[in-house]
């Protein structure tokens, strides 16, 4: 029987809800964002696109930056940073005055995530790391269960700086507990300039981290917009919105609770394999129908997958080489959002070009793309060894 993990990664898992929610706050609110400040549909998914970029280049910045900082007091900080530039975000009254503050507000998130992560190595035993990295993981789907859906309607009812200043708040709570709960002292091993090039200059570990990225980009080419394409196309309400992504999320849950369970028994590379598999099968049906029974249908398989490759993919390049892990996770992180930032742009583009219908294809030939990487990386790690012992500054 698996022995309990340490209760110090409840605020860490905790921690990650609030960044998920924040990430995600903005695909529910788009439309009313969009109506609220007078900016079409295309411009205001600036908000990901930017938001995700930014995230994307600072999580490596930031990891060997701040690598000595102890991580009780990086992630409190990081917890803060979040609170107060999406309060800010709340109370912008133009377009770009938000996109400045909500893109600055995703230097928590640049850190708070690939940080927590690399906390693992110290707080629980080499057994148990699979498991725990998948737990803390969990908060995205906590995230996509309540925080995405409550975020949806209270954008949809009250109005979206309410749904900004529920972030504000929720972080702000995250903090304290994160403060009170994890202990000082906790500075995993800095990983030297050689460590950084060894990771970038690995074909096993940047495959890997290549099927991040275009598993994301495939998603957010329609996730971006699923709030205005389910409205206009539709009309979904945001009450009917709130509703959709909740069962999304409450797959997305089930999906990574399965894989936090059995990936030690599949494996990780085979679990990331059946997750793209299952997110490709509801894109896929998806594309064949414009109805709400349809969406409904699609949105099952698809949340199933959506985190659970998130998850296995954290658990695999920990698998491939652990003593690389802060550098191959940190750019893990960055792949999510470079993948949230392309996804995002080419679908602004394509609803331009070829309109929202055309989202579902493109989507699906990203996931399915994406699983040829995912291939090609297993291929890697088989004919290209990896270091085993850590490689450390001094």
């Amino acid at each position: 029987m698996n022995n309990p993990l340490p209760q110090v990664l409840w605020p860490l898992m905790f921690g990650n809800v609030v960044i998920g929610t924040g990430v995600m706050m903005a695909i529910g609110t788009l439309a009313e964002i969009s109506t609220s400040l007078d900016v079409s549909v295309a411009t205001t998914g600036q908000l990901i696109s930017t938001s995700a970029l930014f995230t994307c280049i600072g999580a490596p910045v930031f990891a060997a930056w701040l690598a000595g900082w102890d991580r009780k007091k990086l992630l409190t900080a990081s917890l803060f940073w979040y609170a107060a530039l999406h309060a800010l975000a709340a109370m912008s009254e133009q377009f770009s005055t938000l996109l400045i503050w909500r893109a600055l507000a995703m230097a928590g998130a640049a850190i708070y995530t690939p940080q927590a992560a690399s906390c693992i190595g110290l707080l629980v035993p080499a057994h148990q790391r699979s498991r725990a990295i998948t737990f803390i993981f969990l908060g995205w789907s906590v995230a996509s269960v309540i925080g995405t859906p409550l975020g949806a309607w209270l954008g949809g009812t009250v109005g979206w700086r309410y749904a900004f200043a529920l972030i504000s708040v929720s972080s702000l709570c995250s903090a304290l507990w994160l403060w009170r709960s994890l202990p000082s002292g906790i500075v995993p091993v800095a990983l030297s300039r050689t460590a950084w090039w060894t990771t970038f200059s690995s074909p096993t570990l940047m495959f890997t981290v290549c099927v991040t990225m275009v598993s994301g980009a495939g998603q957010f080419v329609l996730f971006s917009y699923l709030a205005p394409y389910l409205k206009i196309h539709l009309g979904v309400t945001a009450a009917g919105l709130g509703l959709l992504l909740l069962l999304y999320g409450a797959a997305g849950f089930a999906g990574n609770m399965f894989i936090a369970r059995y990936i030690d028994r599949i494996g990780a590379s085979q679990s990331v394999m059946l997750s793209l598999g299952l997110m490709v099968l509801g894109l896929g049906v998806w594309s064949l129908g414009n109805s709400v029974g349809w969406i409904i249908v699609a949105l099952i398989p698809w949340g199933l997958g959506v985190f659970a490759t998130n998850s296995a993919q954290q658990a695999r390049l920990l698998q491939l080489s652990p003593s690389l892990a802060s550098a191959s996770i940190a750019l893990n992180s960055s792949a999510i959002y470079a993948g949230q930032a392309i996804g995002a742009a080419v679908g602004g583009w394509l609803i331009l070009e070829q309109g929202m219908t055309s989202l579902p294809w493109f989507s699906t030939l990203g996931l399915i793309l994406s699983m040829g990487v995912s291939w090609q990386a297993s291929r890697y790690a088989i004919s290209h060894p990896l270091p085993r012992e850590p490689q450390v500054d001094g």
